[in-house]
């Protein structure tokens, strides 16, 4: 399976437009937050992804709220998916998420991160493979590497650690975009605003 994943898109409609020539190649399209600014922009964010007729996976960022992501989810259904503590299988890959950051307009501490995981796992853990979507990255990894701090969370790293799934894709840290590492057999990539096609 080809998944296409993108994050921090911000309301940049030019930017959505030019990711669709790679995103038709994908048999799967996820998005990890921050698809809006402020929740200024919501148009022409997922529908024109829509148009290409992948499953659309995607979970809030800490620009915009639970709310909205319901609402964009039954704005575009079929075929989007606000993974939020849920979870979907797909060709025997199981999806599942959690959105948000410790900061912004739809914020959460570590322990409901770890919780709203698990809540999705739930749902595909006999999946053969599992894919995690969050915003923020896990916490210790180069993902979240500043320089002067770590800015990952240390919830979703722990749920990492106890259950193993096989692929995390995220976003949120700009400074990080389209870096990759491991937290044990998980395979952890910031797939950032322009973009990363991953085989699972």
């Amino acid at each position: 399976m080809r998944i296409f994943g993108v994050s921090d898109i911000h309301g940049d409609r030019g930017l959505v437009e030019r990711l669709l020539e790679r995103a038709k190649e994908a048999d799967v399209i996820v998005l990890c937050g921050d698809l809006t600014f402020a929740e200024e922009s919501l148009e022409g964010i997922i529908g024109p992804f829509k148009s290409l007729g992948k499953p659309i996976l995607f979970v809030p960022g800490n620009h915009e709220t639970l709310a909205t992501a319901d609402f964009l989810q039954q704005l575009y259904a079929p075929g989007v998916y606000n993974l939020h503590g849920m979870g979907i299988k797909i060709k025997g890959v199981g999806f599942f998420g959690c959105g948000s950051a410790d900061i912004g307009l739809f914020s959460l501490t570590d322990e409901e991160m770890f919780e709203t995981l698990k809540q999705g796992w739930e749902m595909v853990k006999d999946a053969e493979k599992k894919v995690v979507i969050t915003h923020t990255p896990p916490y210790e990894t180069k993902l979240g590497e500043l320089g002067w701090v770590n800015a990952g969370s240390p919830g979703i790293r722990e749920f990492i650690e106890e259950f193993e799934p096989d692929l995390c894709l995220c976003g949120h840290i700009h400074e990080t975009f389209g870096e990759e590492d491991f937290i044990g057999k998980t395979r952890v990539i910031n797939v950032g605003r322009t973009g990363t096609m991953v085989e699972i």
